[in-house]
């Protein structure tokens, strides 16, 4: 009796034994697979954060380079309207002379619009760059690695006293003529266009 007893005791201490082991080893399982869960988490994160940051700095890049297009837009406008080959020509017209003969923006209805090409004065910069005695209406990217096209809209605003004029110029009928140029840029492929306005005031003479 004494033996069986104590072989049924061992038994139970055993078995509670493997049943602590086996919780034990569940419980380690277990927490391997939330470290290994955790770390998936993060590695996804990490990676959709990189996407995520590689994403914005090629955006502004695009915005970077389509800005410089646009500014190159504009100073080839100012180029081309303070050349004395093109003023002194009797077949060129500058881009202001070409906008002050056309009818004023109504800067209440209308907007100087980068896509609109048919009621203002269009010029182009190219990879060519701005060349003396010429009007700048070729077709091509202001740059070609990567691909941006470069282009201005011109339109005359209206005439006012020029601020600031001595009485020479007062008496003498000159007035100022405003004029807004806009740049414009935008790389091939994307959809936004990056803009940027100057505004011009040039001594001409009166109209009335």
């Amino acid at each position: 009796m004494n033996g069986k007893y104590l072989f049924e005791h061992t038994s139970q201490r055993d078995c509670q034994r493997l049943n602590q082991r086996s919780k034990q080893q569940g419980l380690v399982m277990v927490f391997a697979l939330l470290v290994l869960v955790s770390l998936t988490v993060l590695g996804i994160a990490s990676v959709s954060s990189g996407l995520l940051q590689n994403k914005m700095a090629v955006s502004l890049q695009t915005q970077t380079l389509a800005f410089d297009a646009a500014e190159a837009a504009i100073a080839g406008v100012v180029f081309e309207s303070e050349d004395t080959t093109v003023i002194s020509d009797l077949v060129m017209v500058d881009p202001l002379t070409q906008a002050r003969q056309n009818d004023a923006l109504d800067m209440q209805n209308d907007t100087l619009r980068c896509q609109d090409n048919e009621n203002w004065i269009n010029r182009r910069v190219t990879s060519s760059g701005l060349s003396i005695g010429a009007q700048h209406l070729e077709e091509g990217h202001y740059d070609t690695s990567p691909a941006i096209d470069s282009w201005s809209r011109t339109a005359y605003v209206r005439e006012q006293a020029c601020l600031g004029s001595s009485n020479v110029i007062s008496g003498s009928h000159i007035t100022c003529h405003v004029f807004i140029v806009k740049g414009c840029g935008q790389m091939e492929g994307s959809r936004s266009i990056v803009a940027n306005s100057l505004t011009a005031a040039v001594l001409a003479p009166a109209s009335q």
